[in-house]
């Protein structure tokens, strides 16, 4: 037998948990599809809620076909990119269906992107019309004209909580001064609408033409294996296969009565499918945090008690803490599934311990929607893996300089992804969809190369040994280290830089940088974070900076970071 053939049995079916099946049957229907269904099928029930102020199916279901047709009237139409530019809010959520309506395609960005970070992104997909948060609405406004941004649509996110929490925020008191400046800001500029504007419209006719399974729904910017940040193409079909695998994977989900708590945020893919698809396509009650704060989740927890929640190693790790010094009951979550970075076993008893639910750990990356393996919910469950493929999803394992040649059970290679949540390739980057969508041999969808090296065990579960891509992991988010690199050496006094990633105690990696000084100079750790934080979003800044009299290089010149990375953690 050969070793294709011993993964394609799938031998790690008998692990999945009791009533989880093979596969799954992805419906041809759009993710618009999917939210009417699920809209009427749950009208009274709460949707989404928002320091406390609720909104329910039938009243989001009314905001979405307003807002599609206020984008309509702006020449919104089959094809478009709509950018949004916005922290977790209900605005978020009714943006991104009501693009979805239109035929059109979301583009997701980080709102805490610097300035160049965002143009580049923007010259990329070329969108005419932004839906962004107010407070960084003057930077898309500023972009020059010839990008092509005719509308700026500015969110004040406040409009979405309750009364005495929006009198809060204008108390002009200490630092409630700050949060009114940020989170009130009006738009100045021509071209830029307020929200509620374009929910001024009437509702968008039934009759107007809806998007295909096939159709692309989000471009989602990833560095993907490369470093180079570029669009990933997710189809309607992608998302919802995701979202029905998400489903299939946790035994005893009860559609219309679940909690999900949305910490993570909607611009990256895994909060985009656990939170924006997934809990939607189940009618549950998303509660929306604009970013990760225990306090503010462990109010929520008192009145609107969590059901399921989707996160990284840190956060189930601050969570658990503040939780027992608060003296705050978090049992009633059932279901968590973690993300993005290895999950520490101490990270899974102490969060098991507090909750009385249960913990896993799922693996994928944003080409494939983004999950593709997961630990499943029973006693089968293998502490130190990414646990076995979901649903529809094939692997295999190939020789890294090779592809096409197979590697053994429990021999390192290559970890090749198959299934109907694979994207199709990048925006604009044929060449660079070519290297990581490898043809099939048996004709079928072509295979996604991940850039991890992994061994599978003979029944199915894959633990990953290492990483081809450099990308460096801190806080769930992928850095390029190219990119960082690129932000030393623009600085005076470095005449050579090399990022990498050393592990950091609770899990991912800290962002840490070996420059060579230039001649004269003298390391200023303090000015060149400074210098980093005016080019690179915060979460991207070295947190560690050390000088070195050389880096190591190939032959060809190229740094070998691998090397830089064991002398960094010998030293």
């Amino acid at each position: 037998m050969t070793t294709a053939s011993v993964f394609s049995s799938r031998p790690w079916l008998g692990s999945y948990a009791q009533g989880v099946p093979a596969d799954v049957v992805v419906p041809e229907e759009s993710l618009v599809d999917m939210l009417d269904a699920s809209a009427r099928a749950n009208r009274a029930s709460v949707a989404l809620e928002f320091f406390g102020e609720t909104t329910t199916y039938a009243e989001m279901a009314e905001q979405i076909a307003r807002a599609a047709n206020g984008l309509r009237k702006l020449g919104v139409s089959h094809g478009d990119r709509v950018a949004i530019v916005l922290p977790n809010c209900p605005q978020h959520i009714v943006a991104f269906y009501a693009v979805l309506r239109l035929g059109a395609i979301v583009v997701e960005h980080n709102p805490l992107y610097t300035p160049s970070e965002l143009r580049h992104q923007f010259e990329d997909h070329g969108a005419t019309v932004a839906i962004v948060w107010d407070k960084v609405h003057d930077t898309v406004v500023d972009f020059p004209a010839d990008m092509g941004v005719e509308h700026v649509i500015a969110v004040n996110v406040t409009r979405a909580m309750p009364l005495l929490k929006r009198i809060a925020l204008r108390l002009p008191i200490g630092k409630a001064r700050e949060a009114r400046s940020a989170l009130t800001a009006q738009p100045r500029a021509k071209n830029a609408l307020r929200w509620e504007d374009l929910l001024e419209a009437r509702r968008l006719k039934k009759s107007h033409p809806r998007p295909a399974a096939g159709d692309t729904a989000v471009l989602q910017y990833t560095s993907g294996t490369t470093g180079t940040p570029k669009g990933a193409i997710l189809s309607h079909r992608n998302l919802r296969a995701n979202a029905l695998q998400g489903q299939a994977w946790v035994p005893g989900l009860r559609p219309g009565h679940e909690v999900f708590y949305a910490v993570l945020p909607m611009f990256h893919a895994y909060g985009l499918t656990l939170c924006l698809t997934f809990a939607m396509s189940m009618g549950a009650r998303l509660v929306l945090f604009p970013k990760f704060d225990e306090g503010l989740v462990l109010d929520a927890a008192r009145t609107s008690p969590p059901t399921f929640l989707p996160a990284v190693p840190p956060i189930y790790e601050r969570l658990a803490k503040a939780a027992e010094k608060r003296k705050v009951s978090l049992g009633s979550i059932r279901f968590a599934i973690s993300g993005a970075m290895n999950l520490p076993l101490s990270t899974v008893e102490s969060w098991e311990r507090s909750t009385g639910g249960q913990l896993v750990e799922g693996y994928g990356m944003t080409e494939s929607s983004p999950v593709a393996a997961g630990n499943p919910f029973s006693p089968a469950r293998r502490a130190g893996t990414v646990g076995v493929p979901f649903p529809s999803t094939e692997i295999r394992v190939v020789d890294p300089e090779n592809p096409h040649i197979d590697r053994g059970v429990g021999e390192e290679g290559e970890l090749l992804l198959r299934g109907p949540q694979v994207f199709s390739g990048y925006w604009n980057r044929p060449e660079e969809t070519l290297a990581v969508l490898l043809p099939a041999p048996d004709g079928g969808a072509p295979w996604l190369r991940t850039g991890d090296i992994v061994t599978v065990s003979a029944d199915g579960f894959i633990t990953i040994v290492d990483r081809m891509k450099e990308l460096i992991i801190t806080g769930g988010f992928n850095v390029a280290p190219s990119e960082v690199e690129e932000a030393l050496l623009s600085h005076e006094s470095i005449a050579d830089a090399a990022v990498v990633g050393l592990p950091a105690p609770g899990g991912g990696e800290v962002v840490t940088a070996a420059v060579v000084l230039a001649s004269g100079a003298t390391l200023d750790v303090a000015a060149l974070r400074e210098h980093c934080r005016g080019r690179l979003s915060a979460y991207k800044v070295p947190r560690q900076i050390v000088a070195v009299d050389e880096l190591p290089r190939s032959l060809i010149g190229k740094v070998l970071r691998r090397q830089v990375r064991e002398q960094l953690s010998a030293s």
